[in-house]
């Protein structure tokens, strides 16, 4: 992991100041309905911010001075297995609610939210588990690619919501003379 730190801190960075641009846009959801939006952030909203918390948790890490190879290791462990259980948990959930849903779940929902995310948590624990414990040559690259890969779903992720949380324009003036029903 040696000369890695300038790509660390970079992601690190930009999970850090996107968790809390996704606190500020929490904001934007005043006005709406509470309900919608709490569904949404528990399916939608907390896995996104968890993404960005293990890239930025595994940035720390990799970025920590004199920690030895195998607590690295099992540190990194324990925060893959957290980003899976929220991709696993929020895959379930969007599931579960497209069956149900009176609005259809958008087709990428899925995809976006639970199952790519599911993935590449997966590969992340292999390249844990078999690359870094063994100290395997290309495992530093295997895991700056899953975690720029994690990154940048977590940015399309986070997107996304913004566009859907985002209220509309205000409702055009009334200039016919006549009341509003």
């Amino acid at each position: 992991m040696q000369a890695w730190d300038n790509f660390y801190y970079l992601i690190g960075s930009a999970s850090a100041g996107l968790i809390g641009l996704l606190f500020v846009v929490m904001t934007l959801t005043a006005g709406r309905e509470r309900s919608r939006i709490l569904r949404g952030a528990a399916l939608y909203m907390t896995p996104t911010i968890v993404h960005f918390g293990v890239v930025l948790s595994i940035s720390a890490i990799t970025l920590a001075p004199g920690l030895p190879p195998p607590a690295r290791a099992v540190a990194f462990g324990l925060f893959v297995l957290a980003g899976l259980a929220a991709s696993v948990r929020g895959c379930a959930g969007i599931a579960r609610m497209a069956r149900g849903a009176a609005v259809p779940v958008h087709w990428s929902d899925l995809w976006c939210y639970g199952a790519a995310p599911t993935a590449m948590y997966l590969c992340l624990a292999a390249v844990i588990a078999e690359a870094l414990w063994a100290r395997v040559p290309w495992a530093p690259f295997a895991m700056a690619g899953l975690l720029l890969a994690l990154l940048l779903l977590a940015i399309r992720n986070a997107w996304d919501l913004v566009t859907w949380m985002t209220p509309g324009p205000p409702a055009a003036p009334n200039t016919t003379g006549q009341s509003d029903p």
